[in-house]
């Protein structure tokens, strides 16, 4: 009971201020979730989001104008932390025969080079590749998974969307695009006609992603200056905290280094030090 009311004093008397956390892609919902967690822990510390397709959040960092980027790529002049790993599912319609690729023929697949589905033994019809923007925050760091900076192809509007990726292939027959997992894991459950396609003969899956035996995968990273105020180091040391991975894990899969819940408090820390250095 001591223990308990003093740890109780200890969340108290936290850190206090308020500090904003930038980006545009999907990671939105978690991050507020992480963010309404970290605020009960820590009553006198508020955060706020400016989160736009628009936004160019390490630029914002480095400015001043918001404490903490989140990105799937690092900036060698920025601190970072990892807090998830984000899989990347390559989807097509459910009609489709095809349900197992090697990385290379994802890689050809999405750079235009195979432009027929009976090139991988599927049906002799062109593949209709749905292209996707880079403010889905996916692009990049699938770009980087497979080797292909910057090569990714694809005809058409693209599409910034999960829920417009997974309509746009649900209703062709001949489409391919990539979303994250597990969006298009939910997809499946509620019987949307989509498939996941195995790659390298490993099914994507939160195990498999967070193991790296799945390939297709991205950081998710939040990036701070080298030295981050009080609020800030609490809250990036809170998502690697065993109650901030569990919220993650309700969209991404997470990271092995996550450490037993504590108080969060501003001097003595009882997070260990997870911001790195450039």
């Amino acid at each position: 009971m001591a223990l308990t009311l003093g740890r109780t004093a200890i969340a108290q008397a936290g850190p206090t201020g308020r500090i904003v956390i930038a980006g545009h892609g999907p990671e939105l919902p978690v991050l507020q979730d992480l963010a309404r967690a970290f605020e009960k822990h820590a009553p006198g510390a508020a955060i706020d989001f400016n989160w736009d397709k628009t936004v160019r959040s390490v630029e914002l960092v480095k400015r001043g104008e918001a404490q903490i980027a989140v990105t799937d790529q690092p900036d060698k002049t920025l601190s970072q932390t990892q807090i998830a790993w984000d899989g990347i599912a390559l989807i097509v319609n459910f009609a489709n025969p095809i349900k197992e690729v090697t990385t290379s023929q994802v890689r050809a697949l999405l750079t235009g080079q195979i432009v027929r589905w009976s090139d991988l033994d599927g049906a002799d019809v062109p593949v209709e590749l749905i292209p996707r923007s880079p403010q889905a925050n996916l692009s990049t760091g699938l770009e980087f998974a497979l080797g292909v900076p910057g090569k990714l192809a694809g005809k058409g509007r693209r599409i910034i969307n999960d829920q417009q990726a997974l309509s746009a292939v649900s209703g062709h027959d001949a489409a391919v695009t990539y979303l994250s997992l597990n969006t298009a894991l939910k997809a499946q459950e509620d019987g949307i006609p989509i498939r996941i396609l195995t790659i390298d003969q490993v099914e994507a899956g939160e195990p498999t992603v967070r193991n790296g035996r799945y390939k297709l995968r991205r950081p998710v990273l939040l990036l701070t200056t080298p030295v981050p105020d009080p609020v800030t180091t609490a809250f990036v040391a809170f998502a690697l905290s065993t109650e901030g991975q569990r919220l993650v894990r309700s969209m991404f899969a997470s990271v092995d280094s996550a450490v037993p819940p504590a108080n969060v408090q501003g001097t003595d820390p009882p997070y260990p030090l997870v911001l790195r250095s450039p």
